[in-house]
């Protein structure tokens, strides 16, 4: 089994990078360049559930999506590009059943849906569901702005969060691609909602606030619908600003990267408790855990770093030279 790890970033005048590079990883979790992709700004990645397909949010001020062919051997091919009909997008989900590719706008402040064909190519856009309103913070809440789109476990339900005007405003997706807002849920006041994650077999999220350097936690009172239970702060440092980037969970673990501070932040998940930075990197965009380490996407380091999860949270970095990373997307090829 072949274990490649696709690593998005900037390009141009956003950032270094030239496209999406991919590394090979060894046993041992070390990554070896092997090949590169040149493609503008794929500043997120998505894999099809079911299908050797990726796809890529060109992070511009146009907004297009890419869809990339994966081949037995890891070498990736364009399939096509659609506009997002907002700019700079900035997160990507397929749907469950792949038949649909959600994503946000962030400075477009808006969700749009493509339909997928059942080779996994972008067929059309079926849907654009433009958000309005503010928030305190007037640089960064000064319009909508969707930061990341999640479906239900069953596909028919999309999140959106909206940095911009503190909110979670959720749809209800038809069979034919269409969205209809289904409910609107208020966060604390200047949170700068960046990204939400579902705990699977509860009926809890968490929420990571960007602006307010937060993790949420909230309940999901009735599909789509969320109410707060607690806010936290992201990370043991006190060092400010912290601008509060990615999400993810493990186990009874939780992770948040933290850029400013520069670390990793590992919660107790139960008592929503930090307990443990990790230095990482200058600015950790993104991260992905695979087989006990972690391999973050410090975009000001120009490097993917690397670190193993340890109880203590103390671990030497290891750097992987790459420009302007973005994103850490982990794949297992037969």
């Amino acid at each position: 089994m072949a274990e490649l790890v696709f690593v998005g970033c900037y390009t141009g005048d956003a950032g270094n990078g030239t496209g999406i590079t991919t590394f090979s990883r060894s046993s041992s979790g070390d990554l070896t360049e092997i090949a590169s992709l040149p493609l503008e700004s794929p500043s997120w990645l998505v894999r099809h559930p079911s299908l050797p397909v990726l796809y890529a949010a060109n992070e511009t001020a146009t907004g297009s999506v890419t869809a990339l062919a994966l081949s037995a051997s890891g070498a990736l091919s364009v399939l096509g590009t659609l506009a997002t009909g907002g700019a700079h997008p900035c997160h990507l989900a397929v749907t469950p059943d792949g038949r649909f590719l959600l994503c946000a706008n962030y400075t477009g402040g808006s969700l749009a849906v493509f339909s997928l064909s059942p080779s996994g190519a972008l067929v059309s856009r079926t849907a654009l569901a433009q958000h309005s309103g503010s928030g305190p913070d007037a640089d960064r809440q000064e319009a909508a702005h969707v930061h990341m789109a999640v479906p239900s476990a069953d596909g028919s339900i999309v999140s959106a969060v909206d940095l911009g005007t503190d909110e979670i405003r959720s749809y209800t997706l038809s069979a034919s691609g269409s969205l209809d807002l289904l409910a609107v849920s208020s966060l604390p006041a200047g949170t700068g909602p960046r990204q939400l994650i579902r705990r699977p077999g509860t009926d809890l999220a968490y929420v990571v606030g960007e602006l307010a350097g937060t993790v949420v936690t909230v309940r999901e009172t009735s599909p789509g619908a969320f109410s707060v239970v607690s806010v936290t702060p992201s990370t043991l440092s006190s060092v400010t600003p912290n601008l509060v980037a990615h999400l993810e969970l493990a186990d009874a673990r939780m992770y948040v990267s933290n850029r400013g501070p520069d670390c990793v932040t590992e919660f107790a998940l139960d008592d929503t408790l930090a307990v443990a930075d990790q230095p990482c990197g200058a600015n950790p965009r993104h991260f992905a855990l695979v087989d006990g380490t972690c391999y973050v996407a410090a975009q000001s380091e120009d490097a993917i770093t690397a670190f193993t999860l340890t109880a203590s949270g103390e671990a030497d970095l290891k750097y992987y030279p790459t420009g302007s990373p973005t994103f850490v997307l982990p794949v297992s090829l037969p």
